[in-house]
Parts: C-alpha cells; structure tokens; sequence
C-alpha cells in the first residue's frame, strides 16, 4: 500500500499535536519532544509535524511504499517524468531507517519517497549537501545545520 506523505515545520508543537489530534480524531503514533507523526488510514497518510525549523509550513511532501521493490518502480516512474532523482540508502531521519529517493517537482517542492526498514532513537542529521537546494533544506538538517 503506498501513502501519501506530508511534513509540515510548525512554531509551537504542543499546539500543532493538540490541533491535527482533534482534526485526525487519534493521537499521534510517534511523539517526541521536536517531532510527531500519524500513521493514518483514513485519510491514507503519515503526517508528520516538527519544530527543527525557523520557518513554519510545508517541509517535503513524498509517498511511503511498503519495500524496496516499490521504492525502485517509484524512481523509475520519476525518472521517465524527466526529474533527477537522488538516492539514499540506509538514510537516518525522522526517528526512522530506510531508503529513499528524492526529487524536486517543476514548481521546486521536495518530494520525498521511501521505504522505512526501522525506527531510531535520534531525529537524525543525514547530509543532503550533494542535492538540489529545495530537496537539501527538507530533511533532516536543523535550521543552523
């Protein structure tokens, strides 16, 4: 099953939990003191929000796939759309471990698509410095990282 992806920067996390709690009608799957996220089946969505950023609003929008297999079939599809896409193995962020792809779409939002293997203590600090500007400043860096 693929799901729509959306993580969102916001100013005040306590509020942001207590808001997309009343609206999704469930408490977040994942909270911790910069982060939180839902895994939700209706609307079919992981939701995340964090306070790591100056700026509040959309960080990177993407689709989580449930392997591999999926993950490759996605970049090809974003390949053949003409984007390049850059490729992380291993990746470390967002509390979790698994591979992704990243793109930037015409318009320059980061699209971020992967297949989660586990779960980290850490939010975690992988390096997107090679990458496109708008795909570099989603994840996972802090604002002075």
């Amino acid at each position: 099953m693929k799901r729509l992806h959306v993580h969102v920067n916001v100013e005040d996390l306590a509020e942001s939990i207590d808001f997309y709690s009343t609206l999704f009608a469930a408490e977040p799957t994942v909270r911790k003191d910069d982060y939180a996220k839902w895994m939700l089946d209706d609307p079919s969505v992981n939701f995340a929000i964090s306070d790591r950023r100056d700026k509040a609003g959309i960080n990177h929008l993407g689709i989580q796939v449930d392997d591999d297999e999926e993950l490759k079939e996605l970049s090809e599809r974003l390949s053949a759309a003409g984007r390049a896409v850059v490729e992380q193995k291993d990746a470390e962020c967002c509390y979790a471990r698994g591979n992704k792809a990243w793109v930037t779409d015409p318009q320059g939002v980061a699209w971020e698509s992967f297949a989660t293997s586990g779960e980290i203590e850490i939010f975690g600090a992988d390096s997107l410095n090679e990458m496109p500007e708008a795909v570099s400043t989603a994840c996972c860096e802090t604002s002075d990282g």
